[in-house]
């Protein structure tokens, strides 16, 4: 993801970990989010998520009228996470200034993926929407 990348929304892979020192990289599949109307819906109405959605741009989400709890990482410009929070259904993230892009998945996900604050993680769009 370079500074200056513009998504559209589709799917893609999220690639956490695997740098220098880290374990083996996770590889998690992406519905990215990049209009307003993708990012205005998200994850509403819906009652599960294979792997994560990335909202891009965002600086905070919200909970109300969702089905599940879901974990939501704030990611800065560089792609590094900022920030790792579990919503229950019903609330209002604060927004974090320095957050760019926000990342969703069902609550625990991250956890397992090893996505926790300092981490920096990679978006690759799957050109043709197969991941």
């Amino acid at each position: 993801m370079g500074r200056r990348e513009r998504w559209r929304d589709g799917r893609g892979r999220l690639i956490v970990g695997g740098g220098s020192g880290v374990a083996a990289a996770v590889t998690v599949p992406l519905e990215i989010a990049a209009s307003y109307r993708a990012r205005t819906k998200g994850l509403l109405g819906r009652d599960a998520i294979d792997g994560a959605m990335l909202l891009s741009p965002a600086s905070g989400v919200h909970t109300f009228g969702m089905r599940m709890p879901i974990d939501v990482a704030y990611l800065d410009r560089r792609s590094t996470v900022i920030a790792v929070r579990t919503m229950r259904p019903g609330r209002l993230g604060l927004p974090r200034p320095r957050a760019r892009h926000v990342l969703e998945a069902r609550a625990g996900a991250m956890a397992g993926w090893g996505l926790v604050a300092g981490v920096r993680v990679q978006v690759e769009a799957v050109v043709g929407g197969a991941a």
